[in-house]
């Protein structure tokens, strides 16, 4: 597969690795972002996108995704790369001093400098608690949609009660053949227009819903053929060639475990001038990075990125000055920006 190329690699897509978009954009440089998730947002997005936030700077309150809104809409000028549904699988220095990043589908990309914005970690799929699962992951069984044209023909079953589980019954029912979605109470934690959507479906009988728990898989050689769901009324068996459950998610440092790094508790220390990590090109913001007086705030990881932004400049375009500049009173930042005279 052809390598990309890009100025800076971002290893997530949170509101801090959004910023630091902004921050390197001013300074022209190129970023590539790539994050397991299959939006923009990391914990914000996924994880509680109704909750408010009190703590950013000139909004008493925003929702967690609002602010992610926010930020994409600042950051559209600069045009950055997203890679969604994408894990970060390799990593190998270049001779030129840069890096050469492999994907988990095997894509790889060619980066100057790479700063690592992954909250906690990569978010990792919960695998439900159902027998020999195991068999028919990445055959029948997925925990993410990277094609939705996969799923075209397919007696589909979803399982779960959050907004990604609504979010893809609703994305998913005009190309499968049948979809079924399987929770294990009525009451479900999706904004309230998708479950009301879900509803209207199910009553015009487009879709059919369960409540209970799948209990047993039925297949062949990771192919499924149906699922067997337990509910009040006892177990009915369900056709099913394709099934996404979405349990929640768990972080783990994942592969960026194995970079050669140095860690403190499944944190990267940093230094606090350049926000560099033991790898030179190599930086981390945001949470999973650490320093003495460390604040797990998304304030803070906006301060990391404006700092890191300055050092990353001096590697990709080295000799060249940085000349730091006011937005207020820039007209080359107004120019990028898209400010009018």
């Amino acid at each position: 597969m052809e390598s990309g190329k890009t100025d800076v690699l971002i290893v997530g897509a949170g509101p801090v690795a959004l910023f630091a978009v902004f921050e390197l954009g001013l300074l022209d440089m190129k970023c590539h972002l790539v994050d397991i998730l299959d939006r923009p947002g990391g914990q914000c997005a996924e994880l509680y996108p109704e909750k408010p936030i009190y703590d950013i700077p000139g909004w008493p309150v925003i929702s967690a995704q609002g602010l992610v809104d926010q930020l994409l809409k600042q950051i559209a000028p600069f045009k950055p790369t997203f890679s969604f549904n994408r894990m970060v699988s390799g990593l190998e220095k270049l001779d030129d001093g840069g890096f050469r990043v492999t994907l988990d589908d095997g894509e790889t990309i060619e980066a100057k400098v790479i700063v690592i914005a992954a909250g906690g970690g990569s978010f990792q799929p919960k695998r439900p608690p159902i027998p020999g699962i195991e068999a028919y992951e990445g055959t029948s069984v997925f925990y993410s949609v990277r094609r939705m044209e996969a799923f075209r023909g397919q007696d589909l079953v979803i399982v779960g009660g959050g907004d990604s589980a609504l979010d893809w019954t609703l994305n998913l029912q005009p190309l499968a053949r049948r979809v079924a979605l399987v929770h294990r109470r009525p009451e479900f934690r999706a904004a309230p227009d998708s479950v009301n959507k879900m509803l209207a479906m199910q009553q015009r009988g487009e879709i059919d819903f369960w409540i209970g728990q799948i209990v047993r898989l039925t297949g062949n050689a990771g192919q499924l053929s149906s699922v067997t769901v337990k509910g009040p009324d006892g177990e009915i068996e369900v056709a099913c060639t394709r099934m996404l459950p979405f349990f929640g998610l768990t972080m783990k440092l994942g592969p960026i475990a194995d970079w050669g790094l140095e860690l403190h508790e499944n944190q990267i220390p940093v230094d606090t001038e350049k926000f560099e990590t033991s790898t030179p090109g190599i930086f981390a913001i945001g949470d999973i990075s650490w320093y003495p007086g460390k604040l797990k705030l998304i304030l803070s990881g906006f301060h990391e990125a404006a700092l890191m932004a300055q050092a990353a400049k001096r590697i990709v375009s080295p000799g060249e000055r940085v000349v730091f500049q006011y937005t207020t009173s820039s007209t080359s930042i107004h120019r990028k920006l898209g400010v009018p005279d």
